[in-house]
């Protein structure tokens, strides 16, 4: 009669628990350029591989992106059995930029851009386009308070430059 093996009897026992899970050899390109080999069970979602790959990159998982081929991996439900065998994963960063955004008018309905520098309300802290720049036109809230701060400056200068009359001369 022939010996049973360790690997013999681990295969007999696993065979008579329950059905056989095959394992999915894939490789996951980090950010580094390092490239380390998995073998997971093929039941394995792309969710649960994310976030093994966030444990291992000490990065939460929504701050990268998965891709395979060139295409996103998106649907976190997949299996990894979708994937063909030794497939390469790569995790990359998602792009951010381009150019920065316009800021626009800030008065309600107005989708135009603001102007810069002249378009900054120092009042109301609004950002205005040419239709809406001037005060009276965006309806600052901080209307009266200029015009007090105006007349009051007017008056200060109108007071500086005020001529004495010398008695006595």
């Amino acid at each position: 009669m022939r010996s049973r093996s360790s690997s013999d009897v681990s295969a007999a026992s696993s065979s008579s628990d329950s059905a056989p899970v095959e394992n999915t050899h894939i490789f996951v390109k980090l950010l580094n350029g390092e490239t380390i080999p998995l073998t997971l069970p093929s039941n394995t979602t792309l969710s649960t591989l994310r976030h093994l790959i966030s444990l291992r990159l000490s990065v939460p998982a929504p701050a990268f992106r998965l891709q395979h081929a060139g295409s996103h991996l998106t649907s976190p439900s997949a299996p990894l059995a979708s994937l063909p065998a030794n497939a390469t994963i790569d995790v990359t960063l998602p792009v951010r930029g381009g150019a920065p955004k316009k800021i626009r008018c800030t008065f309600k309905d107005c989708r135009d851009p603001a102007q810069r520098i002249v378009g900054d309300c120092s009042f109301c802290q609004g950002h205005f386009c040419g239709k809406h720049r001037m005060l009276e036109d965006h309806k600052c809230s901080g209307l009266e308070d200029c015009k007090k701060e105006s007349h009051e400056r007017n008056a200060d200068k109108l007071n500086s430059e005020r001529t004495m009359v010398v008695k006595g001369i």
